[in-house]
């Protein structure tokens, strides 16, 4: 089985190496890629970059999970068929590649998903630049353990050439291995200030015209109005929430600068730009109750997105209690399940468990999972409602004023998966829906 598994990825990797070089004309090498790897973040990550190049008056393309945008134009389909997620097999991202070229596109911004390094989808392309978000549990189901995880991201940076820049996120205890050993310019970001790490760059002279090899910054402001850092001596300002916000706002202005574009200008546009959609999306009702979708699915991003919450409760002075709603996908790494389940019942004051995308899992069972780390404490806070719809319902019953709810785990998909089948289900809609 082994053997059959990597010959099936070195086939991909041909045919990656073969659409982009020779079918395609590998467009890669005319156009200036950037990938953004790691488990939570790329999506806004890539976002962000692309708005902000767009925003500047470049001509850009955006690859990511929420969807595939050529300046400006949404594509959900190409040449008449379906666009797959997140990272594309080799012929439709080529493709996409090519049609970026022909709307005169200079930039791509595109996300990297390790399943699709392990499968070779990305060989052949040449990146100007890559940047690691974070890596933390998640997608064991495929990888097996942690270390294959991280040597399929890993990977990505091992295929950058001498002339692309490494962009590596050093407060996650993986950031620094991440570069070790790699041809690319390394260069690092994070809230924590490491002399040492700023040894590890480059020289602050580079066909980039950076300013350093460490993009150090500092939170001075985190509150309900948005985020305000400094970084290396620069004052930025965002509307974004969120010290998770605050991660993704460094890697991106780094990159920028990276890029070469003109500092206030990005200033400029990162005060108003707007997350992706189902990332920390919020509305207050006129009852004063406070609801937020979010994509998070992975212990580590509910436990940001759940702390997140808090720091706004605390802000705000809000006696009112956070009300989650959410569950773990079917078919995927059950380990998480007991972790996700720990996490929403200790950092909410009530937690509705129910179904996420429960595939041909029983959703019961997937529940049950989540349930085997709680406490008797923790029960008392649960609530256990299969149906997400109805879990939905039942958490607008029970808000009060000042409350807030957090719907997390599917963000901007508009379907659930249940039996084969895909059912059209938006959280967001479904509470506006909920409050009429």
């Amino acid at each position: 089985m082994k053997n059959i598994i990597k010959s099936l990825k070195l086939k991909r990797r041909g045919i990656a190496m073969l659409a982009g070089m020779h079918f395609f004309g590998n467009p890669s090498v005319k156009l200036k890629i950037v990938g953004v790897t790691g488990t939570n973040g790329k999506t806004t990550t890539a976002t962000l970059l692309y708005k902000i190049t767009i925003a500047l008056g470049h001509k850009a393309g955006l690859i990511s999970t929420v969807e595939n945008i050529i300046n400006g134009e949404v594509l959900t389909v190409l040449e008449d068929r379906p666009i797959p997620g997140t990272t594309p097999d080799p012929i439709t991202l080529y493709r996409l590649f090519n049609k970026m070229m022909e709307k005169g596109c200079e930039y791509v911004f595109m996300e990297v998903s390790s399943h699709a390094l392990d499968q070779g989808r990305v060989a052949g392309i040449n990146f100007t630049g890559g940047i690691f978000t974070n890596l933390t549990h998640d997608h064991l189901d495929y990888h097996q353990n942690f270390d294959n995880y991280f040597g399929a991201k890993k990977k990505f940076f091992n295929m950058l050439n001498e002339k692309a820049f490494a962009l590596s996120n050093t407060d996650n205890e993986y950031g620094i291995k991440m570069l070790e050993a790699i041809k690319a310019r390394k260069f690092f970001y994070g809230f924590q200030d490491f002399p040492e790490v700023r040894l590890r760059g480059n020289s602050p002279k580079s066909d980039f015209g950076e300013e350093s090899s460490y993009f150090f910054g500092e939170i001075k402001k985190l509150d309900f109005s948005g985020l305000e850092l400094e970084i290396n001596k620069e004052k930025v300002k965002t509307n974004l929430l969120g010290k998770f916000n605050a991660y993704n706002l460094l890697a991106v202005w780094s990159a920028c600068v990276l890029l070469g574009f003109d500092k206030e200008k990005v200033k400029e546009q990162l005060k108003n730009v707007l997350p992706p959609k189902g990332r920390f999306d919020y509305f207050k009702n006129i009852s004063g109750v406070m609801v937020i979708v979010d994509y998070a699915h992975t212990p580590d991003a509910l436990q940001n997105v759940l702390k997140t919450v808090q720091g706004i409760k605390t802000y705000s002075t809000s006696s009112g209690r956070v009300i989650s709603v959410f569950g773990c996908g079917g078919d995927r790494d059950p380990l998480k399940r007991p972790l996700m389940g720990k996490l929403g019942a200790r950092l909410s004051d009530i937690a509705i468990f129910t179904s996420d995308n429960p595939r041909s899992e029983d959703p019961d069972k997937i529940i049950e999972q989540m349930k085997i780390n709680l406490s008797s404490e923790d029960l008392k806070k649960v609530k256990i409602i299969p149906n997400r719809r109805e879990a939905i319902l039942e958490a607008i019953k029970i808000a009060q004023k000042g409350d807030i709810v957090l719907c997390a785990g599917k963000g901007h998909e508009d379907y659930q998966e249940i039996k084969g089948v895909k059912h059209h289900f938006d959280d967001m809609e479904e509470f506006r829906k909920a409050f009429i």
